[in-house]
């Protein structure tokens, strides 16, 4: 599907019944709306908390390098404060240290969190095990660090399309769901085309991938349009493209050692920063807080999404990303822009990683 073709249908700024549903808790900021999770009967704040980064540094993918578990869990505990109920993580996020942390920020609350974990990688050095006893073990440990007796969400991590279709995947979901250890199920796919196979394969009833202002496959390859069609949930990865979109950024930039960005090619580095500032200027913003707001209410602009899961290491992080709950999905014609500069801009080059 073309970039023009339905894409105005796709906006939620004119349908705010959508971006209302469920309570609004009265806390230091006093709109925090909910969305539902598709069909699953799940209420999720449509601003998250995505958690790979606290999981801190570790051997292969590493995020963004070391971190202070007290500053972790104190940003945790700042967007609960906040009404962010939606936690995003996985068991391969710091060999499993980031559902730790949760665990932890929730204990004596956990009616008040929504936790999305994944299984598939427990680490990132060993290859991806969805077998149905590996989907299990990984379940069962994933508990077990997060102190709970059942999960919101269980995604499969990036799985190939093989395993969509297997009898024993289909079979280990229904079972852990008859056994009240997984409320809902779903897919963190690689890319926008796996998010539309799991859909379309699997039927998957949540699905997640990138999304923000440099990267719109989910609106031009159709994956907003399937999640509609099936009334599933989108959860939107990246709305900040590592950071990059917060207009901070630039060419004198030193990423510390363990931090992810810092393998990728200077080509691809300098590209972001350019398109991160032009983007930026594009929504009348300024970097820092603007820009974040800007990037943040780009995603909850378009029907289909769920939640929107920006990555947080700081409190102060946690309350600027609930401020955009507060603002609201951006002006149609905002939106029309960004997506007319991604119609004739490409912000990925290949190969993009050094190394």
């Amino acid at each position: 599907m073309g970039q023009q073709e339905g894409r105005l249908s796709l906006f939620a700024a004119r349908r705010r019944d959508h971006a209302r549903a469920g309570r609004t808790l009265l806390t230091a900021i006093e709109a925090m709306k909910y969305r539902k999770l598709g069909e699953t009967g799940i209420l999720v704040s449509e601003v998250g908390f995505g958690a790979w980064g606290i999981g801190g540094r570790t051997a292969g993918a590493t995020s963004y390098g070391d971190t202070d578990d007290a500053q972790s869990l104190a940003a945790l505990r700042r967007a609960l404060d906040l009404g962010i109920t939606f936690f995003d993580t996985s068991s391969a996020y710091g060999s499993g240290h980031s559902e730790v942390l949760i665990g932890r920020a929730v204990a004596g609350g956990r009616d008040k969190a929504v936790i999305a974990t994944k299984a598939g990688y427990d680490d990132w050095t060993k290859p991806a095990d969805f077998s149905a006893a590996a989907i299990r073990r990984s379940t069962e440990l994933s508990l077990k660090r997060l102190g709970t007796d059942y999960l919101d969400v269980l995604q499969l991590h990036n799985p190939p399309s093989d395993v969509l279709s297997a009898d024993e995947t289909r079979e280990v979901i229904a079972s852990l769901l008859a056994e009240g250890k997984i409320r809902a199920w779903g897919v963190s796919a690689k890319n926008p085309g796996g998010a539309v196979e799991a859909l379309r394969v699997a039927r998957a009833p949540i699905v997640q991938a990138n999304f923000n202002m440099m990267d719109v496959r989910v609106v031009t390859e159709g994956l907003l349009q399937e999640v509609i069609r099936q009334g599933a949930a989108f959860i939107a990865r990246t709305p900040l493209c590592f950071g990059f979109l917060t207009g901070t950024i630039d060419r004198s930039t030193a990423f510390a050692a363990g931090d992810h960005r810092a393998a990728w090619s200077r080509v691809q580095l300098d590209n972001w920063i350019d398109g991160a500032r032009d983007l930026i200027s594009a929504v009348s913003a300024t970097p820092g807080r603007e820009a974040v707001l800007s990037a943040l209410r780009f995603c909850l602009s378009f029907d289909g999404v769920s939640s929107v899961i920006p990555g947080v290491l700081h409190p102060a992080e946690a309350e600027t990303n609930a401020a955009a709950s507060d603002q609201g999905p951006l002006p149609p014609e905002i939106v029309e822009r960004v997506l007319e500069i991604n119609a004739k801009r490409d912000f990925f080059v290949s190969p993009a990683r050094a190394s």
